[in-house]
């Protein structure tokens, strides 16, 4: 019998299979598709997944494979009017190192993962598709298609908006479908020698200066009154474009079912650069916009992330992404539970905690959604107003959660920026042992609880920390040294808004857990031994 049975292999399942299997947790994770999807799909990462993907040690390989926001190009009547940049002004900051999302396909992302879960020694099973699971004391039984069939003592569904795993336990997937939002989807091929001439000559008429054909660094935005095509071209890729559109509709109005053909009828349409043709077009899909989202995630032993338990408008790029954060919430507590370290309690934070983030999610989407459509009726409005502060998720926390304990006198934080349940920020400070510049976010990084002390009156509690909790708990003073970690800027009090001596402990998915007295030598045991009992 396995620990966990992760069905399905998309980013939600790949990073939680990644964080369960880097603790030690056996895990199989199964793909009913015999071949992984080449689908570009999601654009990408947002700054909260890239900083989830740092501590799983992938981040490197993603920037690397990726690229950065391009500039989006708005077109009227075939025309480029006016070129923007939503991060244009957007900086990294010592407590948040990912000020935008970064553009790479799904389906490099998967490699990218699959390849980390390989180190561990656990591969994606192909082929085999859940049919039928039941619960006991103790576990869960899963049937494949194939009449096999897996044991676990946690099954976790990651298999999409359609999921099996979610029809099977039950849960409905309540919300409602806008019929008349509707799009055409596709991954494609340009010839993009085509047209060229003509489309420099346009460029002269506009009085635009060094637009050559379709630059490979824009993100071009159709819109006409009737309908638009966007173009975005697609990181490791010579000339493939991820392709939205507005579909075709027959004389009787009903929709055109997406095809090369109608795709290139479309680029005619509103993009009117002659000669420009489609190559190929594959993945074709047609999108119509759900607002949708579960009212549990667990059944039992059985769990739901990502697009299984809640779908919504693609504005912001929060799909992937709010899976990705599903699975990080997931993955420790898990952990922890079969190695006999918290109480079965544990799990019912999951749900408690990601519930709230869902509903959220679909709000800020609908929110965003709207936004562009009112944007697009003017020329020069486009894509750029989903993007906000909100959608990089820094600031999403779980304040509200059972996990999040502020020690002492609750007034002392209720004016802080940082509370307890609030997400970790990052800092550059020094290992005082070796003077080497270290940040915040690597020593978080794994599968531990981090103890920060800050100030020198945190010693004893740092102290008995580490000879009572080992490996489980990892303590490090901030101060001047000569010890543990060098704030010499005093960047890490800043970002923690630390006035004084005190305690903060990190959640293993690095957020604060609690915050404490400096000399409160009994919080942090307290803590533990109350997980999930």
């Amino acid at each position: 019998m396995t620990s966990v049975l992760i069905v399905g292999s998309g980013p939600t399942g790949l990073t939680l299979a990644c964080d369960l299997a880097r603790r030690g947790i056996a895990v199989r994770i199964i793909e009913k598709s015999p071949q992984f999807p080449r689908s570009s799909r999601a654009k990408g990462p947002n700054p909260r997944s890239l900083e989830v993907l740092e501590d799983l040690g992938v981040v490197d390989e993603i920037l690397a494979a990726g690229i950065a926001p391009v500039v989006m190009r708005k077109y009227r009547d075939g025309l480029p009017i006016a070129d923007t940049h939503p991060y244009e002004d957007s900086r990294p900051t010592p407590d948040a190192p990912y000020d935008r999302p970064w553009l790479l396909p799904q389906w490099r992302l998967e490699e990218i993962l699959r390849a980390r879960l390989a180190g561990y020694g656990v591969r994606v099973e192909r082929g085999a598709e859940l049919v039928q699971l039941t619960q006991q004391d103790g576990g869960v039984s899963a049937t494949l298609a194939d009449g096999s069939q897996l044991e676990a003592r946690y099954l976790v569904g990651c298999d999409g908006g359609h999921s099996t795993t979610r029809k099977l336990l039950g849960i409905p997937l309540a919300g409602e479908t806008a019929e008349d939002l509707v799009m055409v989807c596709g991954d494609v091929e340009l010839d993009e020698r085509a047209g060229l001439d003509e489309q420099a000559g346009l460029d002269e008429q506009a009085g635009l200066d060094g637009l050559n054909g379709l630059e490979r660094g824009v993100w071009h935005q159709w819109f006409d009154e009737d309908g638009g095509v966007l173009l975005c071209p697609i990181p490791g890729t010579r000339s493939g474009w991820w392709f939205q559109a507005s579909p075709e509709r027959d004389d009787e109005g009903g929709l055109v079912q997406p095809s090369r053909e109608s795709f290139q009828r479309l680029l005619d349409r509103h993009a009117k650069i002659p000669g420009l043709r489609l190559a190929e077009a594959t993945l074709l899909s047609t999108y119509r916009v759900n607002v949708r989202m579960i009212d549990r995630y667990r059944v039992g032993r059985a769990f739901l992330a990502g697009d299984a338990a809640h779908v919504h408008p693609v504005a912001g790029g929060l799909g992937m992404n709010t899976g990705i954060q599903d699975a990080f919430n997931l993955g420790w507590k898990l952990a922890l539970v079969l190695n006999g370290q918290a109480g079965p309690g544990l799990l019912d934070t999951y749900e408690e905690e990601r519930l709230p983030v869902a509903a959220w999610t679909l709000d800020i989407t609908s929110d965003r959604l709207r936004a562009a459509l009112e944007a697009i009726k003017e020329p020069g409005g486009g894509l750029d107003v989903v993007s906000t502060p909100e959608t990089s998720t820094l600031g999403l926390g779980y304040r509200w959660s059972s996990l999040a304990h502020s020690g002492g006198d609750e007034r002392d934080h209720r004016d802080s920026r940082l509370r307890a349940g609030d997400r970790a920020p990052d800092a550059p400070c020094r290992d005082a042992a070796t003077g080497a510049p270290t940040r915040l976010f690597e020593v978080f990084a794994g599968p531990h609880f981090t103890l920060l002390g800050f100030g020198p009156s945190t010693a004893q509690a740092l102290r008995e920390t580490a000879a009572q909790h080992g490996d489980t708990v990892r303590p490090y003073p901030v101060a001047a040294g000569p010890h543990g970690l060098l704030d010499e800027q005093g960047l890490a009090r800043s970002a923690y808004r630390i006035t004084e001596d005190c305690l903060v402990l990190i959640r293993p998915d690095n957020h604060v857990a609690l915050t404490a007295p400096a000399t409160d030598t009994q919080a942090v045991p307290h803590y533990l031994a109350g997980l999930g009992h």
